[in-house]
Formats: C-alpha cells, structure tokens, sequence
C-alpha cells in the first residue's frame, strides 16, 4: 500500500514502548482540531487505520472549514495497533490540512479582487507526497497547475538560455500535440508581446511587481485577448489582492512549500 514506507519509517523493527508496556487492551481514540483550518487528509488516515483493522467512524469530512477543538475521527481497536500508526497519521493530516487551509485563504482573496482568477499550485511539492499535497491543495479551492512535466509545455528561463530565442522555443514547441498548451514564462514586457506574437497560449510573468503586472496584462490583453495571463514568483497571503485583478491564472509554490502545518490531537479512553 501507498503508505507502508511511511509506517515502516517511524515504527522500525516494532514500538518497543507499546510492546513492553502493553497486553491486548482496546481503546477509543479521538482525533480533534487544536485549531481553526480546513480538513484534509482524513479520508487518507481512515484508510491506514483500516488497514491495520482499526474501527473508523469520521466525524467531519475533508474540505470543511473545522473549528478549534472540533472531533473529526473517531477511532476503535487494539490499543498497541492504534498507537503505533498514531504519529504518522496526525502528521499526515497536519501537513495536508496546512496547505488547504492556506490554499483557501489564498484563493479567497484573490477572489474578492477578481471572481474569475484561478489560484493553483507548483511543482514545489516535496518529493514522494505530490500528489497528497496537490489533493490538498484543491480541497482548499486551489487548481493544481501542471502536475508532472507531461501535462503542458512550460517554456521557462534555463530552456530559453538554451534555445537562445523565445520565437523559436515556440515554434519548436508547437511539435507537440493540439490538445497541450503551450506557456512561456517571461521576465519582461517586451518578452511578454514576443511570446504572444509567436501563439503561446500562456503568458507566465515571473516576479513581475503589480505595476508590470498591470501594464503587461493590459498590453497583451488589448492584442490577444484569448492568451492566458499567469502570475507568478513570490505570491502570497500579504500580495495576492495586489495582483489578481491583472490575472487569469496566479500559482504560488508558498501554498505547499511554506504551509503551516495544522494542530492536531489524539486523546485516548480505555474500553472496560
């Protein structure tokens, strides 16, 4: 199963503690919100808890909003079983809970400024959890950009220091098959013109300020108002209402990379 290296990480060759300390004892164990956040993670946890036959009966549903000391699952078994998968699953729902939390404060915002404008997340994920933190991420409300470097064509700096001209990275790039998109990212207005005169379908304007931003997006939506405007480079919770009245698209690699990770609890009772 997907999660068995995690548990073979942390509990090694058994939980020593558990083994001395414990018989064949059940208990209930519940799992409860120390904070305010979005759930995430729980459908994962419940999966891991059954595998090693451990009752389930989730109290809340992931992509809610949760209040501090708010139950979300409650748990039923042996417990040595119980408290060997403990640490691993709250971890899990912490880190995933962290990014929806932060992704939906993120794309609320952004909204507030523009309805229209899509929040998505990077490829700045670490490696292994990808596609939990991409979960995640959309549970808060966010898209997931590009998933694997198969999913569109991503002209960036290095290909272009490579290539050597952004007319021609794109018309290499339009080798690739109709249904793919084809995205330049760019540091400058002019290169932004450039990249849309030569029918890339996605302009990515990297660490432009507001200002460029405005002027950029202004510039190439008044010639080619189909070409997808993106923002992107150092975007977070303080900046994102500056620009998202100028985007149709803002990625923001802090959604999983700089989530704060939620606080969660187990508090256990002895079944008699």
């Amino acid at each position: 199963m997907w999660f068995e290296r995690f548990l073979e990480e942390d509990i090694g060759f058994g939980d020593i503690t558990s083994e001395l300390l414990l018989g064949d004892e059940e208990i209930v164990g519940t799992i409860f919100a120390k904070e305010d956040c979005v759930l995430a993670g729980l459908e994962e946890i419940v999966e891991i808890f059954n595998f090693y036959g451990i009752e389930c009966n989730p109290l809340a549903k992931d992509g809610e909003k949760i209040k501090a000391g708010e139950d979300v699952l409650e748990v039923r078994g042996r417990a040595k079983d119980i408290l060997k998968i403990e640490r691993t699953a709250i971890n899990l729902l912490s880190h995933m809970s962290g990014i929806a939390t932060k992704a939906k404060s993120m794309v609320e915002k952004a909204r507030k400024v523009n309805p229209d404008v899509r929040v998505a997340i990077t490829r700045k994920t670490i490696p292994g959890l990808r596609n939990l933190e991409k979960k995640a991420a959309m549970l808060g409300g966010a898209d997931t950009h590009r998933i694997r470097l198969d999913d569109h064509v991503l002209i960036k700096d290095n290909h272009l220091a490579v290539v050597g001209d952004i007319k021609e990275a794109v018309e290499r790039a339009k080798n690739v098959s109709f249904v793919r998109k084809i995205e330049v990212e760019v540091e400058s207005i002019e290169d932004a013109i450039i990249a849309a005169e030569a029918g890339a379908d996605i302009i990515m304007l990297d660490n432009f300020s507001p200002e460029d931003a405005k002027n950029a997006y202004e510039s190439i939506k008044e010639r080619y108002p189909k070409v997808l405007i993106e923002i992107s480079g150092g975007i977070n919770e303080e900046n994102i209402e500056r620009y998202a009245k100028y985007a149709d698209i803002i990625s923001a690699g802090s959604i999983t990379h700089s989530a704060r990770a939620i606080d969660f609890s187990m508090e256990v009772e002895l079944i008699i």
